[in-house]
């Protein structure tokens, strides 16, 4: 026996493929639907190429599968999930409830480099494995880079293919238990849909076009709040997908933007809730007052206001 082989249990109904081989004749199956039982050598025979032809194997084959009338569909679009195999490790589906058809291609990314984790065809109703991963090297976990395009099979409205880049943060990840869409199990769940948006070209090519016609005009600052939440969930429904780097540049951009109008509209002072954390937004915001000149001074607020969570500006 090999891994890889396909075998059915001597006493049991159930048959997969073989995982893993340990010593003392041990070894790990895969039955339907991604789940592994433990099994001994003599509790299996394998199921060879003539038996499958003739009465066929029932085993999950390695592409998407469709969803059988029996399953329950929940909300719609393309979802991400991670579904347990165990205490420990996960397996990872790419789930389609869109009611589109999607070329896609799903990769690992290293910095520069990048590593493609599956591609293909993925079909309204069906779902395809993509990996395994284990949660005790959730840290470790690289950023997932996942491209879709939509696939017309009929001559209809042009949908603008989508990418979204996955790095979770475990406060996020954990807290997204659901039931995967066409699998019907529970596990962390993630839409990938849901907060996508189509790039109207059209409209983007007339707004350039008007700017070379009409001279341009003054910036509008619209006044700010007088005091600013910098909490990442404040600004954005997406920040599970984000890396802390990404949400750490959202939170200062929001910061300059909001600084630069409480300038430009006159106020007095503008406060900055960043929360206690960790803190390296406190400590970003510092630096960049500390290099401003129309800033009188900057300073922590009082704790019955923020709890030390906060900084005051006072504007010249």
């Amino acid at each position: 026996m090999n891994i890889g082989d396909k075998v059915r249990l001597l006493h049991g109904n159930e048959q997969g493929i073989i995982t893993k081989i340990s010593s003392g004749g041990r070894i790990e199956i895969e039955i339907e639907d991604g789940f592994r039982i433990p099994a001994m050598k003599s509790e299996v025979v394998i199921i060879h190429s003539a038996e499958r032809q003739y009465f066929g194997d029932g085993v999950v084959e390695e592409k998407p599968t469709v969803a059988t009338k029996n399953v329950v569909k929940s909300a719609d679009g393309v979802f991400l999930c991670y579904l347990p195999l165990n205490d420990k490790d996960h397996s990872i589906y790419l789930s389609n409830n869109a009611g589109k058809n999607y070329l896609y291609m799903v990769s690992e990314v290293f910095g520069d480099n990048s590593r493609t984790v599956s591609a293909g065809t993925i079909n309204s109703g069906s779902y395809v494995k993509l990996d395994e991963k284990s949660i005790a090297n959730f840290e470790e976990w690289p950023t997932l880079h996942l491209q879709m395009i939509p696939i017309n099979l009929r001559t209809e409205k042009t949908q603008t293919p989508f990418e979204k880049r996955v790095k979770f943060k475990a406060s996020a990840f954990f807290k997204s238990k659901g039931k995967a869409p066409l699998l019907g199990k529970d596990g962390y769940v993630f839409n990938l849909t849901q907060t996508t948006k189509d790039l109207d070209i059209k409209a983007l090519n007339e707004d350039l076009n008007s700017d070379k016609k009409t001279p341009t005009k003054p910036h509008q600052f619209e006044r700010p709040a007088q005091s600013v939440d910098l909490h990442i969930e404040k600004l954005t429904k997406d920040h599970q997908f984000m890396s802390n780097s990404e949400m750490l540049k959202l939170q200062l951009e929001t910061f300059e933007k909001s600084l630069d109008a409480a300038i430009a509209t006159g106020m007095d002072e503008i406060s900055f809730v960043h929360g206690i954390g960790n803190g390296v937004l406190r400590k970003e915001i510092h630096k960049a007052l500390s290099q401003m000149k129309n800033i009188k001074y900057f300073q922590d607020s009082q704790q019955s206001r923020f709890g030390y969570g906060a900084t005051l500006v006072r504007i010249k």
